[in-house]
């Protein structure tokens, strides 16, 4: 007999206290423990270059390497191709596709003009010029997250990217994964993972060459590795396990919901958390996740994850289950509710919003065009989703007329005075006095 599905289900106005004390911003480091061990490990990788790659992949991964192994050469993208169907070719193209579509749309919109009379600024961007992408892998193969991180970076006008991802025990990555690098444009991709993959990538070995930023998720090694590089170099969000939120009305379809917290839960430690106005709503959900769970795919995980971090709350206003999402501020919400828009106006936080009972998150991981690569852990208080814009630093260029700078004279030389800086104001002056 199947262990029966344990999720929570309480009736409260707020996010109870022990959901919000694992989250931004009341967690704010990793433990000093992991830090050091971490620390360690950069460390090695700086002073020993390959060598320490090879050692640490044969501790971690249990892949022994030569230094000639750590990279993939085109022979090993060419036979990836014969492992793979048609079909998983044509899906990748064209959720590539889709993705830059909508990544060229933002890029356009930062590009802008503004004039007035003898003032003429022009914002612009510039690409970085190498990035790394860690994709996850070992057991698992997610080609989607090389798609939603190469296409952007190729979009902004990136020279070269980069990719590292664990090989499996076998000494390859998933072949999926190096076709859809190689469909994205990526220029080098290496049989490396863990915290090792992230220091190869800031600062270089003999065979890794050293990138501007490193961006892409990963386990609690792999971020932590992330936040003591970014003292060197800049990072993306923090990106750790996955997660939905759900607001439901009375109108909401349970099934729906409920197959949207189970597909959720498949990620290794998930989470996914139902908001409902209705009492009927979290019942029929509650129900028919305990009716499903014992005969659904991956059902060991989905199980542990919805028992341990599967919650439901009853409120009595969408004004209160918006309130309890603001203060999650969760990676995906799921908006189903008769108003769908007029709530999600008052969404304050949240990585990806997802309006309807037809716009599920597992159709936003892969084909709406929308980047998966988004903040959780309540950082969506602060951070917003990976997307062009990380892979592009912005500047103006601007041309002042004389007689534009006539009338900004007196401003110029009150507020640099009064910093202090009596030659800003002199530099002004200058242009009118003639000496």
């Amino acid at each position: 007999m199947s262990k029966k599905l344990l999720v929570r289900v309480i009736e409260s106005k707020s996010l109870p206290v022990d959901v919000l004390n694992k989250r931004w911003p009341n967690i704010r480091e990793a433990g000093s423990d992991l830090m050091s061990y971490v620390k360690r490990i950069i460390d090695e990788v700086k002073e020993r270059g390959d060598s320490a790659l090879i050692k640490f992949e044969e501790r971690f991964d249990g892949v022994k390497l030569s230094p000639e192994k750590l990279r993939i050469n085109r022979e090993d993208i060419e036979k990836a191709y014969e492992k793979i169907d048609e079909k998983l070719i044509s899906a990748i193209e064209f959720s590539k596709s889709r993705v830059e579509t909508l990544q060229k749309e933002i890029l356009k919109r930062i590009g802008f003009e503004y004039k007035e009379e003898g003032l003429y600024i022009r914002n612009c961007t510039s690409p970085f010029r190498r990035i790394g992408c860690y994709i996850p892998g070992g057991k698992a193969a997610y080609p989607s997250s090389v798609i939603m991180m190469a296409t952007p970076a190729k979009v902004a006008g990136v020279p070269e990217i980069s990719i590292a991802s664990p090989p499996r025990n076998n000494g390859e990555i998933d072949p999926s994964v190096l076709v859809a690098a190689d469909i994205c444009g990526v220029n080098e991709i290496y049989r490396i993972g863990g915290a090792q993959a992230i220091a190869a990538l800031a600062y270089g070995t003999q065979t890794v060459k050293p990138v501007d930023k490193i961006v892409g998720p990963g386990n609690r090694y792999v971020q932590a590795a992330k936040i003591l590089v970014s003292k060197d170099l800049p990072i993306d969000i923090p990106a750790g396990p996955s997660e939905i939120a759900i607001i439901a009305d009375g109108s909401a379809d349970p099934r729906l919901i409920a197959l949207d917290m189970i597909s959720q839960a498949e990620h290794l430690d998930a989470v996914s958390i139902l908001v409902t106005t209705s009492g009927k709503i979290a019942e029929g959900v509650l129900k028919t996740l305990e009716r499903q769970v014992s005969s659904i795919p991956n059902r060991e995980i989905v199980s542990e994850n919805l028992s341990r971090n599967g919650l439901i709350i009853t409120c009595k206003s969408l004004k209160e289950a918006i309130g309890i999402v603001n203060d999650f501020a969760p990676e995906h919400l799921e908006i189903m509710t008769r108003d769908a828009w007029k709530v999600a106006e008052k969404v304050t936080s949240a990585g990806l919003l997802l309006i309807g009972a037809d716009t599920p998150v597992a159709a936003s991981d892969y084909c709406l065009g929308t980047v998966h690569i988004l903040p959780t852990g309540g950082f969506s208080h602060v951070y917003s989703g990976l997307s062009v814009l990380d892979f592009v630093k912005h500047f103006c260029i601007v041309e002042c007329s004389k007689r534009k700078l006539q009338e900004l004279r007196d401003k110029v030389m009150v507020l640099a005075e009064r910093e202090g800086l009596k030659n800003h104001s002199l530099a002004v002056e200058g242009r009118f006095s003639g000496e």
